[in-house]
């Protein structure tokens, strides 16, 4: 909602200035979005004058113009202007200004090899108006050299104030008014309820017609003037709509927009000579259309109220004007109508249509149903002020509804709920300054809504308009009462499992990205998806036409998206839910990360030192086993397996599991045939950590860390190769060799697989690091002799492999 000072100061009498005004208009409620000025982009034009126009020598319709712009010397200007002259003033644009209704900056130019220092500028130029037919011409003795903006009045804030839905009251100016007269920043000025008397019966009948069906319009008034003469609006109106926005159309067109901006009452204006016979409210028809006054066609049905006659539907009720029947600069006899629509009609049109207006923003909120008829009186005031005429009767379809909502308020309500103290006559003062209704006395009073706030229900809204009003900086700070103990945990345990992977990634050199829940039927099914269940029902395009099975296709699109712009080495990951099915067990949230060229954890890029080389399925392993251990995953328990999905590279690939049946998470290098499907370039390494599939965490007596477990002597190292079956992995050994001493063995590491001259075809050598750590006493050699007896015969009993000799 916008408006201007000067406009608001039309129903407010107040001293206030611009800053005390938008403090308290925040103070109330209504949020200050922005403080705007036409002046600041006007800024750079001065008013100037022509002193000599001749003819260009090369070009019949231009003229060459030395403009006097009270700074030195004359400028020389190429004008094609039908309207330029020598003695004319007007708006100068010189060289390095920028001009908003071109949307460029001028330069020094040649035009037909003659120079030009700038432009005469037109008020479509300079978004004043549409007026182009020629430059803006300014009387005789507006000062040369003078700031345009400033002499034209256009240096004016214009506020803007974000509105919540429930205050259509404040969709006019006058109701911003009435809420800054409460809060004490001045006096409301009343409204005029001047009837106009009409001189014959309006010729045009109105009827609602729904039949059994719910009624989509309430009431409908309407009045005649004959004999109008429409064209441009005044300049004090111009410029009023065009500062908040508004193109000003002509005289009959721009009272309506004031009207909706100025009351919050939305009117509309039909050419009389254009409706044939009556006008019929009623529920569209399949087949008919409308070509709006937005120069769009639309397709009406019976879910859609319209106004017709009898060459069909003329308007959108509520929403938007037809072209057929729109007023124009010919108009000699004008129909108004101020109508009481229905607000969820109104919204379900303006959202089936694709239709956005400022009627619609008004209507489906709720206007006040008792100003319908002043308004149609305020309308007809005006056009018989600036367009003249002569007007009928008002007459008036259907019946308005009664909105009177009596509300009983005890007074210590607003103590209650809000800690304020407050006076009986504070409230009583506060309400009645709002417009409400008060009867009664004592403790508890009687207190009636007024019809312009349909949004007042019960005993909490009058506490709150009660305590907004007075100011919020009213109520007290109360701290909250200490429990004296210690808080309990906040965070569940996924939201803590999800936290620390996220910081655990972000560690090993990943960048966040967030992508779409849902994604393509092609690319569901890719990833084990695409069930019917998983369909939406009403997807926002076909690429997204199914919840995501898996977060890998979107990071790896996410991923290619960032190679094509140039930057191919990214690391992405996200964390988030996937979709199994449509049940809430079928919703798991997972952790995934994609990497794509160098991207290593150690960096990416070339180096002087060394490329990194590309990523590989053993960075993505690594990935995910940093991911589960900072969730509290057994990282040393956990086995591998080589079951991943079809989407990864079957000899690149794999699982890691708790046990034979509890996948924790799948790795390794995207298959190229999946690839191909997605239209990516290769190869890139992705994983996916299923956080839900680790067990929770056992409950424990307090919130103690444990004592520190560390040991103050020297660990010894031991290196063994063993020869074993090519068909043996090697998790199968590292786990046999760390499961024969769980005591003293606290790592075990594999450095080397060799294949070749010294070992049997049908055999490897796997060469690992076992870490001893003593705990009590320095380890003698025979108690080191000891350790590596049984996990040579640990290896072979599990392998089947013998120590290399």
């Amino acid at each position: 909602m916008k408006f201007t000072l000067s406009w608001l100061k039309e129903h407010l009498e107040t001293d206030a200035g611009l800053d005390e005004i938008v403090e308290r208009l925040t103070m109330i409620g209504l949020e200050v979005e922005e403080v705007t000025n036409r002046a600041d982009r006007l800024k750079p034009f001065r008013i100037a004058k022509v002193l000599e126009a001749e003819p260009h020598p090369n070009a019949d319709r231009l003229r060459v113009l030395k403009v006097d712009s009270g700074e030195g010397e004359p400028l020389q200007i190429v004008c094609g202007a039908p309207n330029a002259r020598a003695g004319l003033v007007g708006v100068l644009g010189k060289p390095g200004d920028y001009i908003p209704g071109l949307d460029v900056t001028l330069s020094v130019g040649k035009i037909r090899d003659v120079e030009s220092f700038g432009m005469m500028c037109s008020e479509r130029e300079l978004e004043l108006s549409d007026e182009h037919a020629g430059i803006i011409d300014l009387p005789a003795d507006a000062p040369v050299g003078m700031n345009y903006a400033e002499w034209a009045g256009l240096d004016e804030a214009v506020i803007e104030i974000g509105l919540t839905p429930n205050r259509p009251d404040c969709t006019g100016i006058h109701g911003i008014a009435r809420d800054l007269a409460a809060a004490g920043l001045g006096k409301l000025k009343e409204r005029s309820h001047e009837q106009i008397r009409g001189s014959y019966s309006c010729p045009v009948a109105v009827k609602l017609d729904f039949g059994d069906t719910k009624p989509m319009c309430k009431a409908f008034g309407l009045r005649m003037v004959k004999g109008v003469k429409n064209g441009p609006s005044p300049k004090w109106l111009q410029d009023r709509l065009v500062a908040i926005g508004l193109r000003p159309i002509n005289t009959l067109v721009d009272i309506t927009n004031y009207i909706t901006f100025d009351q919050g009452r939305p009117l509309h204006v039909f050419d009389a000579d254009k409706v044939k016979g009556d006008l019929v409210v009623r529920r569209g028809r399949k087949g008919e259309t409308l070509d709006g006054l937005n120069g769009k066609t639309y397709e009406v049905d019976e879910t859609i109220c319209v106004i017709a006659d009898e060459n069909g539907v003329e308007s959108l009720g509520g929403i938007l004007g037809g072209e057929p029947s729109g007023c124009t600069a010919e108009t000699v006899n004008v129909l108004i109508e101020s109508a009481l629509w229905d607000e969820d009609d109104i919204a379900a049109t303006g959202r089936k249509l694709g239709v956005n207006t400022d009627a619609r923003y008004r209507f489906e909120r709720g206007v006040d149903p008792n100003y319908m008829m002043p308004g149609l009186e305020y309308a007809t005031r005006m056009v018989l002020v600036l367009c003249g005429g002569e007007p009928s009767e008002a007459i008036q379809a259907g019946t308005i509804p009664d909105s009177t909502n009596i509300i009983d308020f005890p007074y210590a309500e607003i103590k209650r709920l809000s800690g304020v103290d407050v006076t009986p006559a504070e409230a009583n003062v506060t309400l009645k300054s709002l417009g409400f209704w008060i009867s009664g006395s004592g403790d508890t009073i009687r207190v009636a809504a007024p019809s312009w706030r349909p949004d007042i229900e019960g005993k909490a809204d009058l506490v709150e308009e009660v305590v907004r009003i007075l100011g919020l900086d009213r109520v007290p700070d109360t701290p909250l009462p200490r429990l004296g103990t210690v808080g309990r945990k906040v965070l569940t345990t996924s939201q803590i499992r999800r936290n620390k992977a996220r910081r655990a990634l972000a560690v090993r050199g990943f960048n966040e990205a967030v992508t779409w829940s849902f994604i393509s039927k092609d690319e569901a099914e890719l990833f084990g998806g695409g069930s019917k269940a998983l369909e939406l029902a009403n997807p926002i395009s076909s690429e997204m036409s199914d919840m995501r099975p898996s977060l890998l296709p979107g990071l790896l699109l996410a991923a290619q998206r960032n190679a094509d712009r140039g930057y191919g080495d990214v690391a992405l990951f996200e964390i988030g839910q996937i979709f199994e099915d449509d049940t809430l067990e079928g919703q798991k949230m997972v952790a995934a990360g994609v990497r794509r060229g160098t991207a290593k954890p150690q960096g990416a890029g070339r180096h002087w030192s060394g490329s990194s080389g590309n990523v590989d399925a053993f960075d993505a392993k690594a990935d995910a086993e940093a991911a589960l251990a900072a969730i509290g995953a057994p990282v040393d328990k956990l086995q591998a397996y080589a079951d991943a999905p079809g989407t990864f590279h079957p000899g690149r690939s794999g699982s890691l599991k708790l046990g034979p049946k509890n996948t924790l998470a799948i790795f390794g290098e995207i298959h190229p045939r999946t690839l191909a499907a997605l239209d990516i370039e290769g190869p890139l390494i992705a994983f996916e950590v299923y956080l839900d599939a680790l067990p929770q965490p056992k409950g424990k007596g307090g919130r103690s860390r444990g004592a520190l477990n560390v040991s103050d002597l020297m660990p010894v190292r031991r290196d063994f190769a063993f020869l074993v079956g090519k068909d043996v992995s090697a998790e199968t050994l590292l786990r046999a060799a760390r499961g024969a001493e769980k005591t003293l063995i606290t790592d075990v590491n594999l450095f080397d697989i060799y294949e070749g001259k010294g070992v049997p075809e049908d055999q490897k050598s796997v060469a690992i690091d076992v870490v001893l750590q003593p705990r009590q006493k320095t380890l003698t050699d025979e108690e080191i002799d000891a350790v590596a007896r049984k996990i040579i015969a640990n290896v072979e009993k599990s392998t089947g492999g013998v120590l290399r000799g």
